[in-house]
This record gives C-alpha cells, structure tokens and sequence, in this order.
C-alpha cells in the first residue's frame, strides 16, 4: 500500500455532496484479516473474565447481574418482567433504564438460558465492545485510512479509558458500544444517501437511547454535531442538506419506533422517582478534576487499581488533606483516560503541536472531543453551565462520565493519526515542535512526581511512572517497525506489530484490577443454585409462615455491596434492593436510599423510624437479616421488639412477630390526609389497620356495615395478583403492595376503581358476597393515560 492509496479521503462523516467523497469504485483494504486481528487481541484481553477466574464486580454484579437474572427466570416461567415483588416491595421494570429488558444482548441471553452465568453476563458486555470496535474498523475502511490505524482505534475503544476502567457500569458500556455502531452505519447513510443504513443507524441508536443514561445522551447530542458539520462542511451545503433528509429521516423512523414508548415510560416514571431532576451544583459535584487529566499518559498514577488505601487521586483523603475538600463524589476508577501510550501519545504530538488534528477530514471529531471534554471537567470549566442548559443533561448526575464518550472520540483520533505516520502524510516537525512535544511528556511526568511527593505518596506513583516509561519505549520501537513495515507493503504486518504493543500496554495499564475483576466466588449468593445458610434459612422461614393472605417480605441490610438485590434472584420479596432510581413516595415513606450495604445507609422517616412502627408491620416485614447487630442500625429497638432467630456466616437474622398479612378484607374506611401523614409520621387516632382503610378520598359506592369475611391470595405473579374475597356484607380489601397509578383493578372481570390506601398501598371496594379480584400491571394503557392527561393540562385555555 501507498501513501497515495490513502490520501484525500472522506471525514468520519461527509454527505454525498462533500469535494472529498471518493468514487464508488475506489478499491479498500482486506476486512478478514484485520477482524481477525481485533479478535484475537480482543480475546487475550478478554479472558480473565471469559475464563471464568474473574467476574466484573461492584454495580454489575450488585445490580445488572440480579435484573438479568429477573429477566430471565420471569420469561421461562412465562411471567411478565415488567414489574417485580422482589426489591423495593415493588418496582416498575419496565420503565427502569437499568432493568435490561430492552437491552438486546442481555434479552438474548435471558431467553437463551433460564440461569445466565457470570461468564455469559460478563460476555455480553465484552462482546458488545467488540461489537463497537470492529464498527471503528468498518469507519476505517470505508475511508482506506490504514487497517494499523483501525486496530489502534478499535482497540482503544474497547479497552481504553473508561470503557475498561468503569466496564461495571454495564450500562453505559451498553450505550458505549451502539454509539460506535450508530456513528459507523451514519456515516455510510451520509456518504451514500442510504435510506437502509439510516434506518439501521436510527434503530441502534434508538437502543443507545434505550439505555436512559447520560452516555447516551452525550453520544446523541455528539451524533448530532457530526451530522451538522457534515452539511455545513460540503462544498454546497444546501444540496448536502437535501441529499441527507433521505437517510436522516429513515434514521428518526428507526429511532422513534425503538425507542418512544420505553423512554416515555422512564420520563413519566422519573417525574414520580426519588431525582427527578439533578440540580447544577449537585452535578458538578462529579465532575472531572483537571489532575485527572495525567492519567491520559500514566495509567494508575493515583493508585486506582487498588487497593483503597493506596489511593490519593481526587477525591481522596490524603489529596484533601494536602489541598483542601473539594466536594467531589467520584469512585477512584471514574477518572481514568488511559487508552494507551500509543494513541494518546499521537494525538498530543501529531495531533496537537504538528496540527494534524485540525485537518479537514477529521476536524469536527476534534471539535467534539473538546467539547466533550469541557462536559466532563463540569464545573472546573465556565462552559459547563451552558452544556447543563442543553435538555436532558439535568436528568444526570456525573459529568465524569462523559470519559466514556471521550475515550471513544480520542480513540479514532489516535488511530487516525496512527494512519497518518505509517502512510507518510504526517507532518515532520520542526525544531520548536519537537521541543515542545518533549517538553509535554517531560512537564506530565514531572508534574506527576511532584503532587506524588506533595501527597506524600511517591511510593504508590513510582511504579506506574516506570511502567509509563516502559511502555513509551515499547511504542517507539513499534511505531518504527510498523512505518517500516507499511512503507515496504506489509499493512497486515504493521497492523499485527501495533495490534502486539496496544494488548501489552492495555493488559499492563488497563487490565484487571479492584475496580474491574474480582474472583467469581465472592457472589456465589447472586448464583441461584447457591448453598448460602443465609438465603436457604430466609427461603425456609418466609415458606414455613406462607399462609392463604400471608406472603412475608424481608429486608437485606449492611451485610455487603451485592447483597441488597440478590432477592431478584432468589425470589424474596424484598423491602429494600439497589437502584439509583426509585419510586418517590416509596423513598419519602421508608426510607430507601440507593445502597444498603452500610449500616448507616439504612436510612428512617417519621413514617418508618424504625423497624418497631405500623408502617414496617402493614409492609408485611417479618424477617430481617443483618451484617451487624440490628441496634447498630435501628437504635431505637428496645428489648422483645424484634426476636434474633439465627446467626449465620454472614448476618444477623430476626423476626418480626408483628409483620401484617399481605391482603386484608376491612369493613371501614376514613378519608385522611396522606400528605400530613407522610410529614409527620402520625397516623389517625385510633387507626387499626385490620379494621380501618385509610383513603385520600371515600368512593362513591362505599361499603356496608362490618360482618365477618375473608380474604386469600389464589395467585401472585409479577404483574397480576388474583385473590379470591369472602365478604358477606361487602368491604374493602386492601393489598399491601406498593400503590402505583399504572396498576389496574377488576372486580369479576370488571373495571374498578384502584383506590391509593393507607398512604403506600392499594385497595378496592368489594360488593357483598363471594368475588374475585384481579390487580392488573398495565404500564402501557397507563402511559396512554398519563401522555393525554399531560396533553390536556397543556392545551391553552379557551379565549373569552
């Protein structure tokens, strides 16, 4: 291959209108064997997990692992995923971004396997990286930039930055790879006004968008800016902009058919949650400190890796100690850009003293990265405050992790020049520059060693500068026997070369750490055939009090990180659970912060102040299990309010002897005002739950005088409960599950009126007589409900 052969191709994006489209003749590179090359590398650094040795620890196990495991044991016992009884005493699935129902890989292995394993979890993710990666190839050769630059790229992207530093983030590595796909299928709908590549683009990233995190929506608002600097950058920009509405508008139809009912579900649900919206200052406490910015050179220079205490990066006690609180709100593995020396080192040389990066072809990716990077610092750069204005950003609370779309611009940047050196158009550079290229590596590393001294932790900072220094002469000599290589043909060869130095660098710099892998045998309680004492002691005691009303909850507390969900997979009913996002009336009632893992995360309200209230009862609480003695958690227990039954390896384990039936059939109702019950915690005068159903307003039809009845759950799925009422003279039956607009209720097969009881739960008036009464999960007639009601409230008033 020629240095010619590579010369005056397309941007990463260009419309058919742009001077520079080559002609559909134009001959490319071999796919084969650079896929195979990404491949193989991508499965060396792969293995720790896929072997199995290692899992991706922290919020993929603690949190997507149990939502998988949900998914799939909901659909092979043909149950419905959309809501689950087993965290939170309740929680709407479907519209939970996390909750993986709409994710396509992880549905895949759902439907696949009734009892997905870590290494088939774990797998998904790592493929869907690959999945990004060999889309950066596709962008590559679709411009004939060198197959050596497009295995830099791809395997930056997939192991760089925090797409390997935050892969538990599952998430977002979701989004992260379908925002390369997508960029990869547009840009072929641009360059070659396909209507089907568009339409493929809109439906990738309709389930980037799936995804409802903030790296979605920096990849989106990034999507759009390349798209619009296309037109803008044509040679007739009018005609470019007509050229593109073909595929722009097929890309919206894909788009809008994946994605407008999920995430109108999420919005409606959001406006309901615990955050509906982050304020700036709240925001900006995650933002990106310029410090973090070393780490582009140094991988581990703070000590991320682990363990903990050797950490000293900000935020971290030994940095405040030396320069002061900073009220940041970062884990120690959320500011970390390495993505090898290689790229990084190119795109601070090649790239910004030489110039390279404002060429034409690659200038509006250069633009995005800096924007992009001026997110992610938030609140150490003035314009954060204008990118918060931008709509959606207030849904998110870290500007950090726009890393993940960082890394992936900076990776196709440091392949492209990559391309540049091994086909000869890279600029030789001038004395001065070759000054100041020393002079960036020397005043990093400098700089490096002095807040290494500053803090006190030069002993942690020595080895990843040696290790820094290491791999920069590995990339040198590579660099060289790539050039050489390519100049003498052998494109494959250089490829190979770099391909060898990029999984060193990666493995060494960005391989398994604390943050990243930990031995699979720390969540055997997350496995469902698991012999954990714990769980099989819970599974006994909530079987042996099952009665015709009874289905008795538990709570997991301060006993460890992955423990609070692992009733997803178990199948226990749950007060309590992981997740960001959470009902806000069930928050403001119980207390349910995000992480239970700590004792001091187990948080009262007036309502519940502790675990000897009504409200703890009426949820039907009978077992709790414990990492510490409970009255390390609920200080105000007195001695007989709650009875120890075990002590295993594990936890603390008690009952509560006062926990309420899960349905009850009450003759009476009161209005009261559940607003003031919420505030205060004070319930009526005289309010006996097995008499008494508080309402927010008495139906029209109430019932009539008490008699004797009863009330027996004849089954309880996911989203129906159907139970069976005998009620001679008519009453209330109240379900103790937590009251959500979007559930429905019949009576005999008919519609009735869901009634919102006792603050929290829900209720309907029954006639006298024997009936059935089904409680119905309908998300999407409740959405209907919830879009015209917003349309109605929003329709100007009639004039006059």
């Amino acid at each position: 291959m020629t240095a010619a052969r590579f010369s005056d191709r397309p941007a990463v994006m260009a419309t058919p209108e742009d001077p520079n489209q080559p002609p559909e003749t134009s001959t490319r590179w071999p796919m084969a064997g650079v896929v195979a090359i990404v491949c193989a590398a991508w499965l060396c650094l792969s293995w720790p997990w896929l072997s199995g040795a290692l899992t991706i620890p922290w919020d993929a196990k603690a949190h997507f692992y149990p939502q998988l495991q949900f998914l799939a044991s909901s659909w092979h016992q043909g149950l419905s995923p959309f809501w689950t009884p087993y965290v939170f005493s309740g929680s709407p699935q479907v519209a939970d971004p996390q909750s993986l129902i709409f994710s396509p890989p992880y549905a895949l292995a759902a439907a696949l396997d009734p009892d997905p394993g870590f290494r088939l979890f774990d797998g998904a993710a790592l493929g869907t990286l690959l999945a990004g990666a060999l889309a950066i190839v596709v962008l590559f050769r679709d411009r004939d930039w060198h197959p050596a630059g497009a295995v830099v790229a791809a395997l930056a992207f997939a192991f760089g930055a925090a797409a390997a530093w935050r892969i538990q983030h599952i998430g977002q590595v979701l989004s992260l790879g379908y925002f390369a796909v997508t960029l990869a299928l547009l840009a072929r709908a641009l360059e070659r006004g396909s209507a089907g590549y568009g339409f493929a683009a809109g439906v990738v990233a309709g389930f980037m968008v799936l995804g409802r995190d903030q790296v979605a929506l920096i990849g989106v608002y990034v999507l759009a800016g390349l798209v619009a600097a296309a037109i803008l950058m044509a040679r007739r920009p009018w005609h470019a902009f007509r050229a593109s509405l073909k595929p722009l508008l097929a890309g919206a139809l894909g788009g809008v058919l994946i994605a407008t009912v999920p995430i109108l579900l999420t919005l409606f649900m959001a406006q309901e949650s615990n955050r509906p919206v982050i304020d700036f200052v709240e925001a900006g406490k995650g933002s990106l400190h310029p410090a973090a910015l070393l780490t582009g050179l140094v991988a581990n220079l703070y000590g991320a890796a682990g363990p903990l205490a050797n950490f000293w990066g900000a935020p971290s006690p030994a940095w405040e100690a030396r320069f002061g609180p900073l009220q940041l709100f970062l884990a120690r593995n959320m500011s970390q850009l390495y993505l090898g020396l290689l790229p990084m080192g190119l795109v601070l040389t090649v790239g910004l003293v030489r110039g390279a990066l404002f060429r034409r072809e690659i200038v509006a990716l250069t633009i995005a990265a800096a924007i992009v990077l001026v997110f992610a610092l938030g609140r150490y750069t003035p314009g954060f405050r204008l990118l918060f204005a931008l709509p959606g950003i207030d849904f998110y609370r870290r500007p950090a992790d726009a890393l993940f779309i960082l890394g992936a611009l900076l990776a196709i940047l440091g392949g492209y020049l990559t391309h540049l050196i091994l086909t000869g158009q890279a600029l030789r550079p001038r004395r001065w520059q070759r000054a100041v290229e020393a002079l960036i590596f020397a005043g990093a590393f400098a700089l490096s060693l002095w807040l290494a001294w500053t803090v006190g932790r030069v002993h942690v900072a020595a080895v990843p500068l040696v290790t820094a220094l290491l791999c920069g002469i590995l990339v040198m000599g590579a660099l060289v026997a790539a050039r050489g290589l390519a100049q003498r043909g052998s494109a494959l060869a250089a490829a190979i070369v770099l391909a060898g130095t990029m999984t060193v660098d990666l493995s060494v710099n960005n391989g398994p750490s604390e943050s990243t892998a930990l031995p699979s045998a720390m969540f055997d309680v997350l496995r469902k055939d698991t012999a954990n004492e714990t769980i099989a002691l819970l599974k006994r005691e909530t079987a042996r009090t099952a009665a015709p009303d009874r289905r008795d909850r538990i709570e997991l507390a301060a006993i460890d990180f992955h423990w609070p969900n692992a009733s997803l997979v178990h199948q226990l009913d749950n007060t309590l659970g992981y997740n960001p996002l959470r009902l806000g009336l069930y928050t403001m009632a119980t207390g349910a912060e995000d992480q239970v893992a700590l004792p001091d995360q187990r948080r009262f309200t007036p309502l519940m102040p502790g675990y000897r209230s009504l409200l703890a009862d009426m949820l039907g609480l009978r077992f709790i299990a414990t990492g510490v003695p409970i009255e390390q958690i609920d200080k105000t227990l007195r001695p007989g309010d709650l009875r120890q039954i075990a002590r295993t390896r594990d936890a603390y384990v008690y009952e509560n002897p006062r926990a309420l039936p899960r349905v009850l059939l009450v003759p009476e109702a009161r209005q009261a005002d559940f607003d003031d019950i919420l505030k205060t915690g004070r319930w009526p005068e005289g309010f006996d739950p097995g008499r008494t159903v508080l309402l927010d307003r008495i139906p029209s039809q109430p019932a009539g005088p008490a008699a004797a009845g009863s009330v027996a759950i004849r089954d309880y799925g996911t989203t129906e409960v159907t139970l069976a009422v005998d009620a001679p003279a008519g009453g209330y039956v109240v379900l103790n599950d937590v009251w959500h607009p979007w559930w429905q209720v019949e009576v005999d097969g008919r519609p009735a009126e869901m009634l919102r009881a006792n603050v929290l739960f829900r209720a309907v008036a029954v006639p006298p007589g024997r009936s059935t009464v089904r409680f119905m999960f309908r998300p999407l007639e409740g959405l209907w409900r919830d879009v015209t009601a917003e349309l109605e409230r929003r329709r100007p008033a009639p004039k006059g």
